[in-house]
C-alpha cells in the first residue's frame, strides 16, 4: 500500500492510502490535515495505518503539533489510531459531537474529548471549522461532518463513498459512483430524515467535498449534495412501495 499527499484546498491536505482488494476496484482510505496555527486532523485511519499516516503528516507539519483529532463517526477506519495520535501529540484533544463523546469517546479516548454542540465552531487560526450533527447519515448515531468556512470545504466522512484509485481531486460526477457503491455495500442507514439532512448540507454551498473513500470533488458541491439526497429519496420510496 502506498500513501500519497495532495493539497485539495488551500492548506487542506488529503492523505490517501489505496487498498486494492476491497470491492471491484479497491478503496481509498483518506485523512485530511488542516495545516493552521492549531492543526486539525480529520480521520486517523486504522491502527495499522498509523505509521504511514503519521509519516505523511510529518512531511507537512510535525506530528506533535497536532491540536485537534476529529472524525466523522466512531469506526475503526475513522478513528482506529486515535489514541496513538493522542500519544504522539501531547497537546492534542479529540473533538466530536456531544452524543459521540457521551456514548463512546468519553470511555475510549486516552484523554477526555471536547464535546461539540451542533453548529459550534473551532478557530484554528486562519481557518474555522463548524461541527454539524448528521445522525445516522450516512451511518452511526453520532455521525457528523465538519465545514471549513473560509475555504468552503465540507469534510464529508463516508458520504459519496466510491471505489477505485481515482484522482485526489476531481470535477467529474461523484454521485453515480456513490450510488453504485451503495448498491454494492448498502452502507447508508436510510431513514425519512436522511435526504433532509443532506439537503441541509447542500445549503452550505461547499466548493470542495473532502471524501473519506474516493476522489474529493471541486465544483458545485451543493448540487452534488442535492443529487445525493434525491438518490436517497428514490431508495426510500422504492423500499416502501
Amino acid at each position: 500500500m502506498t500513501t500519497t499527499i495532495d493539497e485539495i484546498a488551500p492548506d487542506i491536505y488529503r492523505i490517501s492510502t489505496f487498498v486494492p482488494d476491497i470491492g471491484e476496484q479497491g478503496l481509498t482510505f483518506n485523512q485530511f490535515l488542516l495545516a493552521d496555527d492549531q492543526p486539525l486532523l480529520f480521520h486517523t485511519g486504522h491502527r495499522a495505518m498509523f505509521a504511514d499516516v503519521a509519516a505523511a503528516i510529518a512531511r507537512i507539519t510535525p506530528v506533535n503539533r497536532l491540536r485537534w483529532i476529529t472524525f466523522g463517526h466512531v469506526e475503526s477506519d475513522e478513528c482506529g489510531s486515535m489514541n496513538q495520535f493522542l500519544a504522539a501529540a501531547p497537546e492534542s484533544q479529540v473533538a466530536h459531537g456531544a452524543v459521540g463523546c457521551m456514548v463512546s469517546l468519553d470511555h475510549m479516548a486516552d484523554r477526555p474529548p471536547r464535546p461539540l454542540a451542533d453548529g459550534e465552531t473551532i478557530e484554528l487560526g486562519r481557518m474555522r471549522v463548524r461541527h454539524i450533527d448528521t445522525p445516522h447519515t450516512p451511518h452511526g448515531w453520532e455521525a457528523r461532518v465538519l465545514f471549513e468556512e473560509t475555504t468552503q470545504t465540507l469534510l464529508c466522512g463516508d458520504l459519496f463513498t466510491h471505489l477505485g484509485a481515482g484522482a485526489a481531486l476531481t470535477t467529474d460526477d461523484i454521485v453515480a459512483p456513490a450510488v453504485h457503491t451503495e448498491d454494492l455495500f448498502a452502507y447508508s442507514s436510510l431513514a425519512p430524515a436522511t435526504p433532509m439532512i443532506v439537503d441541509g448540507l447542500a445549503e452550505l454551498a461547499p466548493k470542495t467535498l473532502a471524501l473519506m473513500h474516493g476522489s474529493s470533488f471541486t465544483g458545485d458541491g451543493g448540487a452534488a449534495l442535492r443529487a445525493l439526497a434525491d438518490s436517497y429519496r428514490h431508495r426510500i420510496g422504492d423500499a416502501t412501495a
